[in-house]
Parts: structure tokens; sequence; C-alpha cells
């Protein structure tokens, strides 16, 4: 997650695709993505809860916040996300 927000945070498209599990992967949005991440001043990651899973489980969740701030103030993203290992990497499912 924290990757992933990291990329949020320099609009790196290529990295939030590559990250996003394949058989949720939105390619056709990854124009739309950058461009939202470059129109806001990210602030902070806060990870609220996250339950990823042990060496034989390929599964976690992990909730967060995520703020920034626009041209109406500070802002927050709350979600919980679901992740899913396949070789030795996590990548992001979507939303639980």
């Amino acid at each position: 997650m924290r990757s992933r927000y990291t990329a949020f945070t320099k609009a790196d498209g290529d990295y939030l695709m590559r990250s996003h599990h394949y058989s949720t992967r939105p390619l056709s949005e990854k124009k739309s993505t950058v461009k939202c991440a470059k129109s806001v001043k990210w602030l902070k990651l806060e990870i609220i809860n996250k339950s990823l899973g042990q060496q034989n489980d390929n599964e976690g969740t992990v909730e967060f916040k995520a703020y920034y701030k626009d041209i109406r103030g500070v802002q927050f993203i709350h979600e919980n996300s679901k992740f899913i290992r396949e070789k030795g990497t996590w990548t992001y499912l979507g939303v639980v």
C-alpha cells in the first residue's frame, strides 16, 4: 500500500498499473488516474488496519486514509483495499 501511495504522489501511472492485479487492472483509466494524482497535493498516508497474509496466505486487506489537498481544502480517501500475493509480490485487487 505504501508503494502505491508513493506512486500516486509521483503520478507514476506505470507503477500503479503494474501493482494492480492483472484481473482488475484498469488500463483504460491510466491517463485519468495520472491526471487526478497530479491535480492534488498529497499530504500523508495513514494505515488504520492491515491483515496481510502469513507465509501460506496469499490474500489480505489494508484499511487506510490517504490525505490530500485540493481547491476545497484538505480531503481524504478512506478505503479498505484487498491485495493478493503472486510470486512473492503483493498486488492491489480492489476495494473490499
